[in-house]
């Protein structure tokens, strides 16, 4: 299956803050030639992402990478020289000269993908401008020897990183939705299709012409029309019945958040993740763009998270206030010793069903 991937300018990675040092010397008049240093400016999210799609159009190749210090309040930028670094100084952000590429650190990336085994994923880490290649508890020490000398042919460019728990689809997020079979997964996002109502899930969790209620064993509601899994994980369900589907997630306290747009989030931005199984639960953005490969087949394009989740959480929304980012894919872990999690980019699954956020 072809997928087609998001350019740089809507996909930022991660990249790594570097730490300013102060020098206690006396302070000299500026000439008329020299800039005037711009500190960093406050941004949100939402600004900092606008920022870093607008600073990958001017910098081009010289841009490795992008991230959102929540802290901070800033957007972080990786850059390979020092003229793109006084490009993002004056445009309000804060420059870190790295090494390597994005382009080198993708064809890395791209490159140990092609030889994946499941249990594995694949990410560009731009904290450490390397490409992190993690293996969980199911990949056997012979496989280990070879990630580790693949890895160590990579020039420095990659590192092995072991996990515990197991990789997998997230399978049985929002309210429940409930298969004919018993299966449950999570209702993802409401969207508009050619003017009809329909929702979005996780493509593992639906097969084409499976029928959807709101209770087990209850009344359909929906059927799936389009499902993707592996390579995507994302599935459509048409409304069969007038069910009130508004563009709202439950926040499973008696409230719900409406949801205006979808968007790409940035790195290092928090966000939150709604579940039928564990409810809601937020953390961090830790990486983009990433390559899982569960026991099923590969998933490319994913969104990583330190945001733990449950088997019956899959397809649930993954959001941060009224923007819809994801939908739950799978992970390792749980919500009580705590894990990470993989969304398919809610983007990309409006894209290829030709769907709106409704």
């Amino acid at each position: 299956m072809l997928k087609h991937r998001r350019t740089l300018t809507r996909r930022i990675a991660i990249a790594g803050a570097g730490m300013a040092a102060m020098l206690s010397v006396p302070l000299a008049p500026a000439s008329a030639d020299t800039p005037t240093p711009v500190a960093p400016r406050p941004l949100t999210p939402t600004a900092a992402g606008q920022l870093a799609s607008t600073l990958a159009g001017d910098l081009e190749d010289d841009m490795a990478g992008a991230y959102y210090d929540a802290e901070g309040r800033k957007l972080v930028v990786n850059v390979l020289s020092e003229t793109g670094a006084e490009t993002v100084r004056q445009a309000g952000a804060e420059p870190r000269m790295v090494e390597h590429s994005l382009a080198q650190l993708e064809a890395v990336r791209k490159d140990l993908t092609a030889k994946s085994v499941p249990g594995t994923a694949r990410a560009v880490d731009h904290r450490l401008n390397k490409v992190v290649v993690t293996a969980d508890s199911t990949v056997g020490e012979e496989v280990l020897a070879d990630l580790r000398k693949q890895v160590a042919e990579r020039d420095d460019m990659a590192v092995l990183r072991q996990a515990e728990g197991e990789f997998a689809p997230l399978a049985l997020g929002g309210d429940a939705i409930w298969r004919r079979d018993g299966a449950r997964c999570s209702l993802g996002f409401n969207v508009v299709r050619n003017g009809m109502p329909y929702f979005l899930t996780a493509g593992h969790c639906a097969r084409l012409f499976d029928r959807w209620s709101v209770t087990r064993s209850g009344r359909g509601i929906g059927v799936t029309v389009a499902s993707e899994f592996p390579g995507d994980d994302h599935a459509l369900v048409r409304y069969t019945t007038r069910t009130d589907h508004p563009s709202r997630v439950n926040l499973y306290d008696g409230t719900s958040r409406a949801i205006t747009r979808a968007a790409d989030p940035l790195v290092g931005q928090r966000v939150w993740r709604s579940g039928s199984t564990t409810e809601v639960h937020d953390g961090e953005v830790t990486a983009v763009d990433v390559s899982v490969t569960y026991p099923q087949g590969r998933v490319d394009g994913l969104i990583q998270t330190d945001v733990c989740a449950e088997p019956g959480d899959s397809g649930g929304p993954l959001f941060s206030g009224t923007t819809g980012h994801g939908l739950t894919s799978g992970g390792r872990g749980d919500c009580s010793r705590g894990g990470e999690t993989f969304y398919q980019p809610l983007t990309e699954a409006l894209r290829d069903h030709g769907a709106r956020i409704g």
